[in-house]
């Protein structure tokens, strides 16, 4: 359970005195071997063949539809294609797309748009998840490219691939923590996240260090303010962390207006967020003192922003900071929030929270499908455009049938 969660535990004497025990014991928390299990799992239930693109579109059953979305342009279908791959064959290893290319259909792989090539390299990361060794020989020599978004997709890959799995020799940290100062700006970005995915749950003070040296730098990008903030919420999720959260809000307080207008700052309250995410309803001993906390982190974002940005924290904040918690009370506060008339920016983060809230429990996940239905019916565009993916959310890994169906009608 440890291992699954991606906790940072050190089994030491007074656990387990015999060593080699311990040592075992250190090893199925660090997840050494989940690659491995991974690999038997998938050959002993027939599903380590490989899978195209196309067996998952299944465009022979689409019929007469199937001609017009044809006519999508090739960087957008490739683009596409690289994320089903990379999704279908994730932690196998192998596919029919990426790992099978020679070196001569490489280059026609990568006549695609900028982010496109980022995309395609990041998902070689997916494609060997957890696999440290296979995943780091490939992804090594795209660093060694000239193409700026090539060597941020790689580093990117070198993230994911090491998302969950710990070792005592930080290779992630070593390989990607130099190109976070890099003067490309998608190579800083492939660095930052590449470091808040590998190290996600891990609360590495290293990495505490490394991100807040870039919130406090006045001439940073606002790319760059953003991405780290992210990052950090992610390597300290769940954290409480004081120190970090007023390190974002003070970025809030830093930036002009102009800056506060751009749709990546949406990302901000998200970082926050994880930081007090699932917080809410702590152990009782840190209920109060989290409660208190969140309370002030609240109030100084009202100081910060108009109506309608503060209406949009707010939910985003309060969202994660109930998840999995099944507090019906918020469930009943965001669907009110959602009713109301005059719109808003927020209605899309409260149908999302609603999800958040609900997805841990068997009943609750019910209820909040019926709720989602309504919306979908009466809500506005905000709202409704936000229903698929809260379905996404509340049947991660559960293909329900009905949800299926109702996902591939609204597709």
């Amino acid at each position: 359970m440890i291992a699954r969660y991606g906790l940072s535990m050190e089994v030491d004497d007074e656990m387990v005195a015999d060593e080699n025990e311990k040592n075992a014991l250190q090893e199925i928390v660090n997840n050494t071997k989940l690659s491995e299990q991974y690999h038997m799992v998938a050959w002993d239930i027939g599903v380590m063949e490989p899978k195209s693109p196309e067996d998952i579109y299944k465009v022979h059953l689409i019929g007469s539809q199937g001609a017009k979305s044809s006519s999508l342009d090739s960087a957008r279908q490739n683009l596409a294609a690289t994320f089903v791959n990379a999704f279908v064959n994730a932690g196998y290893c192998q596919d029919k797309l990426m790992t099978a290319i020679s070196d001569s259909s490489e280059n026609l792989l990568f006549e695609k748009n900028e982010l496109g090539k980022a995309s395609a390299v990041a998902s070689l990361g997916m494609i060997h998840l957890w696999d440290h060794d296979s995943g780091f020989a490939i992804l090594d020599k795209y660093l060694q490219s000239d193409d700026t978004h090539v060597v941020a997709g790689a580093l990117l890959g070198i993230g994911i691939v090491s998302c969950g799995v710990k070792n005592d020799y930080d290779p992630a940290l070593a390989l990607i923590s130099g190109y976070s100062t890099s003067a490309a700006s998608i190579t800083r970005i492939g660095a930052i996240l590449g470091l808040g995915i590998a190290y996600a749950g891990s609360r590495k003070d290293k990495l505490k260090s490394l991100f807040l040296i870039t919130l406090s730098d006045s001439q940073a990008p606002l790319v760059d303010l953003v991405f780290s903030a992210i990052s950090l919420g992610l390597v300290f999720v769940g954290s409480c962390n004081e120190e970090i959260a007023q390190s974002i809000i003070s970025v809030l307080k830093n930036l002009i207006k102009a800056e506060l207008a751009e749709p990546i700052i949406r990302l901000l309250p998200v970082s926050i967020g994880l930081l007090y995410l699932g917080k809410q309803e702590g152990p009782k001993a840190n209920v109060v003192k989290v409660s208190e906390t969140f309370d002030e982190i609240m109030k100084e974002v009202s100081k910060t922003f108009d109506k309608i940005m503060k209406d949009y924290w707010d939910v985003t904040l309060m969202s994660l900071a109930y998840a999995g918690t099944g507090n019906v009370l918020k469930v009943q506060e965001l669907l009110s929030i959602c009713s109301k008339k005059e719109g808003g920016s927020h209605q899309g983060p409260a149908v999302l929270g609603i999800a958040l809230i609900a997805m841990a429990e068997e009943l609750g996940v019910e209820m909040a499908v019926r709720s989602l239905e309504q919306l979908f019916k009466y809500g506005d565009y905000n709202i409704r455009r936000a229903v698929p993916l809260a379905l996404g959310m509340l049947y991660i890994s559960n293909p329900k049938v009905d949800v299926v169906d109702t996902l591939s009608r609204l597709s």
